[in-house]
């Protein structure tokens, strides 16, 4: 008994040590949530906003395409996995050349079904920077990692063998590109480049590549058209839908192959410099490249230290933080040379990258607190590619994938990213030229431009006329964030002392009020004469499509509570028994489908935490008086709707680190509902999840001081707030000022097991608004 006690004693510490030895980035698990995801969301490897995303494929062109955790099978591993945008997929195989993909659904065996292979299920590794996975066809253990820019693959070959790596154009994906033109150039014995001239839709681009191996090639060949192989070639020209091309080895028993790889938009010449910077220090050293991704993906997941908690929490709270960097994209190369919307090659300060993206719908309630907060320096970035952009093509860009005007959801969100920024002190861009370009977009109608993108505000003409957006052109909805921008730039011309520009659109941010039906209490769709569309066309809790009528992604029960710069506004329409009863009955509802609307059936789940327009509801009870449902909901939310399985990361669409970067400001207690664009942003207090959370604040922005959250006694039990300090001294409002935070500092927060419902709830207590309170 006495030996079984000691070794429970053992382990018990042994346990203790290794959690407490545990970086940050062994607790960010690139698997979680892969399950039904997007292309965007793989367990590949990659780096911060990494033009290379090196992961498995293994679906055909379907929606959520790309990486499907359940399916055992990969058909290639691909550099890009940004929106709309792939390119250059690698494949090694052993025996009978074969460079037919085959289906996803299909066996994994013989000619007609093609090269895909079958992986050993347990030997399926990921972490940030690296993935590995045994392919059964051949019992190829293949491993990556990368840099920002380029690729490293490690092929590990058990048995002699006629080995073949393949590289393929014709990837199939969520937006499978047409391949316009295509080339593959024999350099030497080790070394391939080429190029691939890709369409889809709006997006046209070139992916340039270089590739080069550690062994010489025995022989180089290729394919194209209907599986046409030509061997012993120097070159392989043509166009899709099929293109590629093969390097032939002869392998040792255990041999290892590596391959190096790097890509370009601009041209062969700028990924052959992308790769040499870039990996020239660690030759052909794969180990010293997977670390030093490990060490960059640590030092950023480390910029906020937690404490206390679960170690399921620690992990939700890594994997978020770590998806929150890595899907969106840098497309400028190490040079600073990019393409511009108009396919002209431009130039700019390389540690100033432009990136590309999915739209910046919404980021304000998630990736751009974050960033600004955490990472201030890459705010400055997104601000300075988006000035690039519209110096370049005349527009900001709402989300330019590819450097492209997408036209991708509404209104012009890139603008708050901006203004957050500025109003936070991050100020090394060209404020000027930034009003300017605000100004632009605010005051001109969206256009289609060349590329049959679109550019701009659909439906503009008759906001500007109206001060809404008619049920005859648009969805109301889009009234609301057209006002949201227009605030954010008021905000910024007042921070200025640009007294014109201020009033002009500090006007225009009540234009919410014209779209506020007081009869029914509801934000309702209105015609173009000015009355409301009748009740046999209008159901608050009716669904939409995409792009259907009223209300985008939502319905009108979800955009009545959208106003984030002007909550108190809403409340003066609606009345605040009517807001928290129809709020509070809304989470009582949706609690059971744990906050996600499957297959968008909003009258179910009005709380639709898998989509933008609501995902500030929880924090709108700290407007209404009633911060204890504020604390409730969001613990709710972050126990709920977010798990810690390749089935259950996420219950909706991640999109490109929103979600992630939600739960990691909620794991903390922080948001901001107006998105930090106001003249003096404040944070909004939740229930943090953590007794201690350490925030390594920028040198260069924010002194290089910490902020120090601790939440005394708190657990899933202990969620309520019951008194608060901010730097020593009482704090009896549910906010606090962006500034006392990054001048360093602690908020300390004593927590109990039942609502205090007498803290941050008297008048006086709410976060600031627009509108003053007028409530009868």
């Amino acid at each position: 008994m006495k030996k079984i006690f000691a070794s429970l004693i053992c382990c018990c510490y042994l346990i203790t040590v290794f959690a407490q030895s545990k970086q940050p980035v062994d607790y960010a698990d690139p698997l979680l949530g892969t399950s039904e995801s997007r292309w965007m969301l793989n367990p590949g490897a990659t780096m911060p906003f990494g033009m290379v995303q090196l992961a498995p494929d293994n679906q055909g062109g379907v929606w959520k395409s790309g990486y499907e955790y359940s399916l055992n099978n990969v058909g290639g591993f691909s550099h890009i996995h940004s929106w709309t945008m792939a390119g250059l997929s690698v494949m090694p195989t052993v025996g009978v050349l074969n460079v037919r993909r085959g289906p996803a659904d299909g066996p994994t065996t013989g000619w007609t079904t093609g090269y895909r292979s079958r992986i050993d299920k347990p030997s399926e590794k990921a972490s940030p920077g690296y993935y590995a996975v045994t392919l059964m066809n051949g019992n190829i253990h293949t491993e990556l990692t990368s840099t920002t820019r380029t690729g490293f693959f490690r092929f590990t070959f058990p048995e002699e063998e006629n080995a073949h790596v393949l590289l393929d154009l014709d990837i199939p994906f969520e937006n499978t590109a047409e391949i316009l033109d295509a080339k593959f150039t024999k350099v030497s014995d080790t070394e391939i480049e080429g190029y691939s001239h890709q369409k889809w839709s709006w997006n046209e681009y070139t992916v340039h590549f270089v590739v080069r191996f550690n062994k010489p090639m025995k022989s180089f060949g290729g394919w194209k058209g209907n599986y046409a192989i030509e061997k012993n070639i120097r070159e392989m020209i043509g166009k899709g839908p099929r293109i590629g091309a093969y390097a032939d080895f002869d392998t040792k028993k255990g041999e290892v192959i590596l391959m190096q790889t790097a890509i370009s938009l601009v041209s062969i010449d700028g990924a052959r410099l992308n790769m040499n910077t870039e990996l020239s220090s660690f030759g052909w050293n794969f180990d010293a490249v997977r670390q030093n991704a490990r060490t960059v993906w640590n030092n950023l997941l480390s910029k906020i230290k937690v404490e206390g908690g679960t170690e399921v929490n620690k992990k939700k709270f890594y994997s978020n933080l770590y998806r929150s960097y890595c899907a969106r994209t840098t497309w400028s190369d190490v040079d600073g040379k990019y393409v511009d919307v108009n396919e002209k090659i431009q130039q700019v300060d390389p540690k100033s990258p432009i990136y590309g993206s999915d739209a910046l719908w919404n980021t304000f309630w998630n990736l751009n607190q974050l960033w600004e907060l955490v990472n201030p320096d890459l705010a400055s970035n997104w601000a300075k590619s988006e000035l690039e952009i519209y110096n370049t093509g005349g527009w900001l860009a709402k989300g330019p994938a590819g450097i492209e005007y997408s036209g991708i959801m509404e209104a012009s969100h890139e603008i708050p990213l901006i203004v957050g920024a500025y109003q936070k002190g991050i100020r090394d861009f060209d404020v000027q030229t930034a009003l300017k370009a605000m100004v632009h977009q605010q005051t001109t109608p969206g256009v289609v431009t060349p590329e049959n993108g679109f550019a701009g505000n659909k439906f503009f003409k008759s906001y500007m006329e109206l001060g809404y957006v008619p049920t005859e052109e648009g969805q109301v909805s889009n009234t609301l964030e057209y006002a949201y921008d227009d605030w954010c730039v008021s905000q910024l011309a007042k921070a200025l002392g640009n007294e014109e520009v201020y009033q002009q659109f500090i006007r225009r941010a009540g234009n919410y009020k014209n779209v506020f039906d007081p009869s029914t209490k509801y934000i309702r769709m209105k015609h173009r004469d000015g009355t409301w569309v009748s009740d046999k066309e209008w159901n608050p809790y009716c669904c939409t499509s995409f792009s259907g009528p009223g209300y985008l992604e939502g319905n009108a029960w979800q955009y009545s509570f959208f106003n984030p710069h002007d909550v108190q506004g809403i409340l003066n329409l609606m009345g605040r028994d009517e807001f928290n009863k129809r709020l509070d009955e809304g989470f009582q509802k949706s609690v059971k489908y744990n906050f996600n609307a499957d297959g968008d059936l909003y009258d179910l789940v009005p709380i639709n935490h898998g989509n933008q327009p609501n995902m500030q509801a929880a924090w709108l009870f700290n407007y209404s008086g009633k911060p204890w449902l504020t604390q409730k909901w969001t613990r709710e939310i972050m126990n709920r709707y977010y798990g810690v399985t390749p089935y259950h990361g996420w219950l909706g669409d991640e999109d490109e680190g929103q979600m992630g970067a939600w739960f990691v400001m909620a794991a903390m207690g922080l948001f901001e509902t107006n998105g930090g664009a106001g003249v003096k942003p404040f944070y909004e207090i939740g229930s943090p999840l953590f007794e201690k959370i350490t925030i390594q604040l920028d040198p260069k922005y924010y002194k290089g001081k910490t902020f120090t959250i601790i939440a005394k006694g708190v657990s899933d039990v202990n969620q309520y707030v019951q008194s608060a300090q901010l730097d020593g001294k009482p704090l009896t409002k549910p906010w606090f000022y962006h500034a006392d935070l990054v001048d360093g500092g602690s908020l300390i927060l004593q927590m109990g097991a039942r609502p205090n419902m007498n803290w941050g709830s008297r008048a006086g207590d709410a976060p600031p608004s627009m509108s003053p309170n007028t409530e009868k």
